[in-house]
């Protein structure tokens, strides 16, 4: 197998592609492919502030890199939930820390670091304890939590987007749920770019054409240390079965994630119309001041309990 560059040795084969690149050269692919995505899809400029959400893994710590290779002037923020293994105890969220500072430290970027504790008085975990009683999962708590932060911070320091990590196979996991259930508020927002609105700051996805294999490659061959292990409540999650089945159609015919992704992008607005992909939000919370559908305090503030102090 040799690469189609420079007919060396290739590193990695991308049947997708119908390709295969040597190390050197799929170091220079990821970041050609992800600055047409950007382009494509007129996410950002580099005369713009970017702020990427980081977790620790592979795929936001491989965004972040690529970005600051791309010349962008891109910060992270690291959301420290206090999720912790239910079985044995180990705090996932603190070693998940320590990847997103280690990587911030290594090239001088700047990491913003919230903890859900500090600043709030309880843990994901405790919150979805006493929430929930135990009874459910916290991911929709988790979900909450992490775009009200992200906004807030985006907002308050004065970004113009907010970077995520999600690559081609979440989106395509994401938009194979919403088509199995026919969520159809879902399929008209699912898109590489959510336009800025009032107190809300442009949400984009660089990696969206990206596959999870090419981003973990990237990762291994640029050396970047990342957290391997999922977050302890992912287990069983409908996303992974829906990964595991588009995996067996991929494995089949190779591309298939990349055309039901993209195929769906260019019949999105023949088959919803030319509508809004978010709803304006006139009111603001009264304790956060974030946009919220009342005047009344927002689904965080109720959660966090600040409507009540």
């Amino acid at each position: 197998m040799k690469c189609k560059k420079c007919g060396e040795r290739a590193a990695i084969k991308m049947p997708q592609h119908n390709m295969a690149l040597c190390r050197e050269h799929f170091l220079e692919w990821i970041p050609q492919h992800t600055q047409r995505v950007i382009e494509k899809y007129h996410m950002f400029t580099p005369k713009e502030k970017i702020l990427v959400a980081v977790s620790g893994g592979k795929d936001s710590l491989a965004l972040w890199d690529v970005l600051q290779r791309l010349g962008y002037q891109a910060d992270g923020i690291y959301i420290n939930l206090g999720i912790t293994d239910p079985q044995s105890g180990l705090t996932y969220s603190a070693k998940s820390k320590i990847f997103s500072q280690q990587f911030a430290d290594q090239h001088g970027l700047k990491l913003h670091v919230v903890d859900v504790k500090e600043t709030y008085g309880e843990s994901i975990t405790e919150i979805n304890q006493r929430s929930t009683r135990g009874r459910a999962k916290p991911c929709s708590i988790c979900g909450l939590v992490k775009r009200h932060i992200m906004n807030q911070i985006a907002h308050d320091e004065g970004y113009h987007v907010l970077a995520t990590g999600h690559n081609l196979d979440d989106e395509a996991a994401t938009l194979f749920g919403n088509t199995l259930n026919w969520t159809v508020d879902m399929l008209k927002r699912q898109s590489p770019l959510l336009p800025a609105m009032p107190g809300f700051a442009r949400k984009a996805k660089p990696f969206c054409r990206i596959y999870e294999r090419e981003s973990a490659a990237y990762a291994l061959m640029r050396n970047i240390a990342y957290v391997y292990e999922e977050c302890p409540f992912a287990g069983g999650a409908r996303s992974i079965q829906y990964k595991k089945l588009l995996n067996q159609l991929e494995k089949r015919s190779p591309g298939t994630k990349m055309n039901f992704y993209v195929h769906f992008l260019k019949a999105q607005a023949e088959l919803f119309g030319e509508e809004k992909t978010a709803i304006p939000l006139e009111e603001h919370c009264p304790i956060c001041g974030q946009p919220t559908h009342s005047g009344q305090a927002c689904a965080f503030c109720r959660l966090v309990g600040a409507d009540k102090k």
